[in-house]
């Protein structure tokens, strides 16, 4: 591939015309895995818009937790939606090649939505926080205009960031390799294509992942060790088991999502005992799947919008047999 340098860049900068995706090229039976992840984002798009849907058309879940979910189902959604087409492309077509726009485009998205992920969970965390430990306070606290201010906020600060996280990749010259070793144009592996100095952007990548997803799981434990005591204040079993009961399904999501990234980075970068191809597919399904298990987790587990969904469904099949019987 030949390389060019930047038109009307007095520095010289260069940018190649595009990146090769190359994670899944050593694979057997990778066709397998990329029917797989079609399944997921079938069930992704399919489950996270009926949980959108479900909360926007009953104005009965118009209140602060409920916004909190669709935040988070709106968040999965674009998640999965930026990196497995792609991948998909990839299988179908065989064409792993990326152009440049196109690379930083996938990029700003990818490094928005998975912050926003862990602090969509570090909000659910506060609403359990606020209707647990103070119940009385629970709807002066938190209310629709907070939470409305809180995830407007979240948005505003990881988009910001996002946006100076791929400009000044745009600094950088890509005069060597253009093979990305990941399963999507991954900041860290583009990052190591770069023939200047990038000390910059990996102090700025290394600071905006502590921010973005330790901060937000510091917060969860917090939020939880609050929980626990004011549940172990309370007097009777009934209200401790009810307490906690409204806490398992935000617990499992934060186990979905945070479980397997820690794990992966804690072996295969501190430990290092983790295959470098084996990293990718490991990473590509940490990423993919709290997105797809979300909204089914909240939809089984969360009873307004199981009661909702159940209706829908049977609104659904009575549709189906008039249109039959008319027919």
């Amino acid at each position: 591939m030949s390389f060019h340098s930047t038109a009307g860049n007095r520095s010289g900068l260069i940018h190649p015309p595009g990146f090769y995706i190359i994670g899944f090229e050593t694979f057997p039976l990778i066709s397998i895995y990329f029917i797989f992840l079609a399944f997921v984002y079938i069930v992704t798009v399919l489950f996270n818009v009926l949980v959108i849907y479900i909360i926007a058309l009953n104005h009965c879940l118009h209140t602060p937790k409920f916004l909190a979910i669709v935040n988070l189902a709106a968040i999965d959604l674009i998640l999965n939606t930026c990196t497995i087409p792609s991948m998909i492309k990839l299988f179908l077509i065989k064409d792993n090649f990326m152009s440049f726009n196109l690379c930083l485009v996938q990029m700003f998205f990818y490094y928005a939505f998975l912050p926003l992920e862990s602090l969509a969970l570090a909000l659910l965390a506060y609403d359990r926080v606020v209707a647990i430990c103070f119940p009385l306070r629970q709807t002066s606290i938190n209310t629709m205009r907070s939470m409305s201010c809180i995830v407007g906020l979240t948005w505003s600060l990881t988009l910001g960031l996002s946006v100076f996280s791929t400009a000044i990749m745009t600094r950088l010259s890509f005069c060597k390799s253009v093979r990305v070793f990941s399963y999507f144009c991954d900041y860290a592996p583009v990052l190591r294509l770069a023939c200047n100095d990038y000390s910059l952007h990996w102090a700025h990548a290394s600071v905006y992942s502590m921010v973005v997803l330790i901060g937000p799981f510091a917060f969860i434990i917090l939020s939880y060790i609050s929980i626990l005591v004011t549940v172990f204040r309370m007097k009777s079993l009934s209200s401790r088991v009810k307490a906690l009961a409204t806490c398992v399904e935000h617990l499992i999501l934060v186990a979905v999502f945070y479980l397997p990234i820690f794990s992966i980075f804690l072996i295969g970068f501190f430990l290092q005992l983790i295959d470098p191809d084996q990293r990718v597919l490991s990473l590509s399904l940490a990423s993919c799947m709290p997105p797809c298990i979300n909204p089914i987790v909240y939809s089984l587990k969360t009873k307004e919008i199981n009661v909702k969904a159940l209706a829908l469904v049977r609104r659904f099949k009575i549709g189906i047999k008039q249109s039959t019987t008319t027919v």
